[in-house]
C-alpha cells in the first residue's frame, strides 16, 4: 500500500508518517517545506504547494490512500487570515480531491477540527446541525467537509473525517502547551496567559489520534465523521500549572484579559465521543495526562 500525506512536515503529519512506515506502508509526503525526512527506503518527499492540482496529481499517482493534513494551523482571527485560510485550508482540500479523482484513489483521511462547531452549549455531537464557526479556520474546515462528501458521492471513494480537539505530544510545534514552555524558557519569572486563563478545552494525545486513524481507516465505507478525543477537559490555568511544575518554575502569572485568548477563539467545549467508542475505539490519555506526558517528552528531548 502507498500513501500520500499532505502536510507531512507538520506535527501530526510526521507522527503519522512514522506510524504508516512502521505498519509497512510506502509513503510520499507533499509539503511546501518538507523538512521531515525519516531514513527509510519506503519514504519520499516532494516540495510542492498543495494547491497545485496538476503537480499534486502527479505526486499522487499509484497511491492507494491520501491522508490530508495540510492547512493553516494559526486559528487566530486577523484580517490577513481570510485569504490565507481560503488558500491553505480550503484550496488544499479541493486540490487533494482532484488528485483523488484524477488518479482513482480509493481512500481519504481528512483532519478536521472542533472549530467547525463554533460556540455551542453542551456536548458536541457529529450529527449536530446549524454549525456556526467563529473563525475562518473553522469555516473552511467545515466547507472542506462538505466538499469531501460531494466528491465522495460523485467519485466513489471512502472518506474518514476526524474532528479533533487540541492535539499534543512529543515534538509539538504550536499550541498553548508549546507556547508556555517557550515563554518559561525565555523568562522563568513571569508567564503571560492569553485571556483569563479559565478557557477549558480538551487535549488529545497524538498516540490516541494515530490509533484512531489506523483503526477507522480499515473500517470506513462511504463518508464517516468522528469526534476523536477523550472524556475530560482542562483549563489554561491548569496547563500553566503543569508546565511550571514539570519545568521546576514558579513564575508570576499575568493575563491579557477577556474570556477568550484571541478573536475567533472558542473558550470552552466538550466532545461527545460515544460514536467512536461504540465502534470499538477508545483513548489512553485524558486531557491532563496528555498534557503532562507531552511536557515530559519535550523536556526529555532537551
Amino acid at each position: 500500500m502507498k500513501a500520500l500525506v499532505t502536510g507531512g512536515s507538520g506535527f501530526i503529519g510526521h507522527h503519522l508518517i512514522d506510524r504508516l512506515l512502521s505498519d509497512g506502508w510506502n509513503v510520499v509526503s507533499a509539503d511546501r517545506s518538507p523538512g521531515y525526512r525519516p531514513k527509510n527506503e519506503r519514504f519520499g518527499s516532494v516540495a510542492i504547494d498543495v494547491t497545485d492540482v496538476e503537480g499534486l496529481a502527479k505526486v499522487g499517482k499509484g497511491c492507494d490512500a491520501v491522508f490530508h493534513l495540510a492547512a493553516n494551523t494559526d486559528v487566530r482571527q486577523k484580517e490577513e487570515l481570510a485569504t490565507l485560510e481560503f488558500r491553505q485550508t480550503f484550496l488544499t482540500t479541493r486540490s487533494v480531491l482532484e488528485c483523488i479523482r484524477l488518479n482513482g484513489i480509493g481512500k481519504l483521511f481528512f483532519s478536521s477540527s472542533s472549530a467547525v462547531y463554533g460556540n455551542r452549549e453542551g456536548l458536541l455531537r457529529e450529527d449536530m446541525g446549524d454549525l456556526r464557526p467563529v473563525s475562518y479556520y473553522g469555516a473552511y474546515k467545515l466547507a472542506s467537509e462538505s466538499l469531501i462528501k460531494a466528491y465522495s458521492s460523485l467519485n466513489g471513494f471512502d472518506a474518514l473525517i476526524f474532528r479533533l480537539p487540541n492535539v499534543v505530544g512529543p515534538k509539538m510545534t504550536h499550541g498553548v502547551t508549546f507556547d508556555f514552555m517557550n515563554k518559561i524558557k525565555n523568562n522563568p519569572e513571569k508567564l503571560e496567559i492569553l485571556g483569563d486563563g479559565k478557557q477549558e478545552k480538551q487535549y488529545a494525545h497524538i498516540s490516541d489520534v494515530l490509533n484512531g486513524i489506523v483503526y477507522f481507516s480499515k473500517r470506513t465505507r462511504g463518508v464517516e465523521v468522528y469526534n476523536i478525543s477523550n472524556d475530560s477537559s482542562i483549563t489554561v490555568n491548569s496547563i500553566a500549572d503543569i508546565v511550571c511544575e514539570e519545568m521546576g518554575a514558579s513564575p508570576e502569572y499575568t493575563y491579557t484579559g477577556g474570556i477568550t485568548g484571541w478573536e475567533g477563539d472558542v473558550p470552552r467545549y466538550m466532545f461527545d465521543i460515544s460514536k467512536a467508542r461504540a465502534k470499538g475505539w477508545t483513548f489512553k490519555y485524558d486531557s491532563e495526562s496528555a498534557v503532562r506526558e507531552s511536557v515530559r517528552a519535550e523536556l526529555a528531548r532537551l
